[in-house]
C-alpha cells in the first residue's frame, strides 16, 4: 500500500519529490496527488490536479479563471478528502505525509482528518508551532514544524524533510522486533484479538466515579478509554464511536452540553451524545458536571452573566452554575437524545448531586436546579430507555458500581 503525498507540485514540487525519493529508497510505495493551480507541475503526479478538482465537483479551468486563492484551497481540500476516502475504501492508503504553508496544510490535513484513527498521518508545516486545532481536529495527526519556509531545499529544510520521511518510514515499516503490520483498532474483542473498548467521559469533578467504574469494567476484561470532557474530548469520543471502535459507552460526564447551550468555552457541538445512539452502541448516560458552564479567567466571562453564581476553580478556569431553567432544557435534550437510541440505553440520576462541588456545603449546591434537571428527564424520557434514580451523590462508590454494572449487563457476554 502507498503513502499518500498530497501537495501543490507547482510551488512545492521539489520538496515533495525529495520526500518521495527518500520513501521509495526505503521501499515504501508512494502516491503523489497534485492540487496546484498556478504553474505546470514540476513532475507528473500519480493523481493529477484535474482529478483532484473534479473530485471536488468542479473543474481546474473554472478554478483558474476565478483567480480566488481561498476558493481554490477549499476546492482542493474537498477533492483530497474524496480521493483519500475512496483510496482507503479500496485498502490503498498506508499513511499520509503532507508539507506546506497555510494552503498546503489546509489541503493535506483535510485528507488526513477524513481517514480513520491508526493510519499514520504526518504534516510538515510552517504553522506547526502555533494553534493547530483547526488542522488536527480529533484525529491522530502529527504536526512537525518546518522551522523555515517550505520554499526551496536548503540545509535546514532538507534536515526537516529527511526527518519527516524517516518518521513516516518508521510508522509504516515497524522494526523487526515489533509485530508485523499495523494492528487494526476495533471495538470488537474478536476483530483485533484484544479487549473490547469502552469509552468513558470524565471531568475533574467526576473523577472518583469514573475511576471506580473503570476499574470494575476492566476487571471484566474490557479496556476503558477515558475522554476528558473539554470539548475536544467529547468530539474525539464521538468520533471513535462513529468510527465503530467502541463496544460500549459510559457517558458519566455530559457537561459539554451545558457549554453548548449556555455559551461556555468547552462545547463539543450540537452532535454531542448522538454517535452511540445512531450506531446502536450500548450506553449508560448520566448528568455529571451539568451544574457548571466553563469559562477562562474571570475577566473572560461575558458581561451578560453578571450576577450569576461563580466558582474560581483556578486562575485560568471560571465555573458558572447552571440555573433551574437551563437544567430544564438540558434534561429535555438528554432525554430526547437517549430516546432516539437504536441500542440499549440507560440514564442514571445521582439525586444527591452531580459534581464534587454540587453537594451540601459546596459552592454549587442548588437542590432546586438539580431537581429541574431530574424532573425534565423524567418528563421526556421514552419508556424504552431504562431510567435509574439513585439516592446517591455521583462520586459515591455505590453510584459508580451501579453505572458499571448497568453497562456490563448491556454488553454481549464475553
Amino acid at each position: 500500500m502507498p503513502v499518500l503525498l498530497p501537495g501543490t507540485l507547482d510551488t512545492k514540487g521539489a520538496e515533495i519529490a525529495f520526500v518521495r525519493d527518500l520513501l521509495l529508497q526505503a521501499g515504501v510505495a508512494t502516491l503523489v496527488l497534485d492540487a496546484g493551480v498556478l504553474q505546470p507541475p514540476l513532475f507528473l503526479p500519480d493523481i493529477s490536479r484535474e482529478e483532484v478538482y473534479a473530485a471536488a465537483g468542479t473543474h481546474l479551468s473554472t478554478i483558474q479563471k476565478m483567480g480566488d486563492r481561498g476558493r481554490a484551497v477549499a476546492a482542493a481540500a474537498r477533492g483530497m478528502v474524496k480521493i483519500a476516502q475512496n483510496l482507503h475504501s479500496q485498502g490503498l492508503v498506508e499513511g499520509v505525509l503532507g508539507l506546506g504553508g497555510s494552503a498546503g496544510t489546509t489541503i493535506a490535513t483535510a485528507a488526513m482528518r477524513a481517514l480513520p484513527f491508526g493510519i499514520p498521518k504526518l504534516m510538515v508545516s510552517t504553522l506547526a508551532s502555533g494553534q493547530v486545532r483547526p488542522y488536527v481536529g480529533v484525529r491522530d495527526i502529527c504536526m512537525l514544524h518546518s522551522v523555515v519556509d517550505i520554499s526551496g531545499l536548503n540545509r535546514i529544510s532538507r534536515t526537516v524533510l529527511t526527518n519527516a520521511a524517516r518518521a513516516m518510514i518508521g510508522m509504516v515499516r515497524p522494526v523487526a522486533k515489533a509485530p508485523a503490520g499495523r494492528q487494526q483498532i476495533s471495538g470488537s474483542h474478536e476483530a483485533d484479538g484484544g479487549p473490547g473498548l469502552i469509552a468513558a467521559s470524565m471531568f475533574g469533578v467526576t473523577t472518583p466515579c469514573v475511576e471506580a467504574a473503570r476499574k470494575l469494567i476492566e476487571q471484566e476484561g474490557y479496556e476503558v478509554l477515558v475522554f476528558h470532557s473539554t470539548g475536544t474530548g467529547g468530539l474525539t469520543m464521538e468520533s471513535f464511536i462513529s468510527d465503530g471502535l467502541i463496544s460500549g459507552v459510559l457517558d458519566i460526564t455530559t457537561t459539554e452540553l451545558a457549554d453548548e447551550l449556555v455559551g461556555g468555552e468547552l462545547s463539543a457541538g450540537r452532535d454531542r451524545l448522538t454517535a452511540a445512539a445512531l450506531r446502536g452502541v450500548p450506553q449508560v448516560i448520566s448528568v455529571g458536571a451539568l451544574d457548571m458552564v466553563n469559562f477562562g479567567p474571570r475577566e473572560t466571562v461575558p458581561e451578560k452573566f453578571h450576577g450569576r453564581r461563580f466558582y474560581q476553580h483556578n486562575p485560568n478556569v471560571t465555573l458558572m452554575r447552571t440555573t433551574p431553567e437551563e437544567n430544564d432544557r438540558l434534561g429535555k435534550e438528554i432525554a430526547e437524545k437517549a430516546s432516539a437510541a437504536k441500542g440499549p440505553t440507560a440514564v442514571l440520576l445521582p439525586l444527591r448531586g452531580v459534581s464534587a462541588i454540587d453537594r451540601p456545603d459546596q459552592p454549587f449546591w442548588w437542590p432546586e436546579a438539580d431537581a429541574a434537571l431530574f424532573q425534565s428527564i423524567r418528563n421526556w424520557i421514552s419508556p424504552q430507555v431504562r431510567l435509574l434514580e439513585l439516592d446517591r451523590h455521583i462520586n459515591d462508590p455505590a453510584f459508580a458500581r451501579a453505572a458499571a454494572e448497568t453497562l456490563l449487563e448491556m454488553l454481549v457476554p464475553r
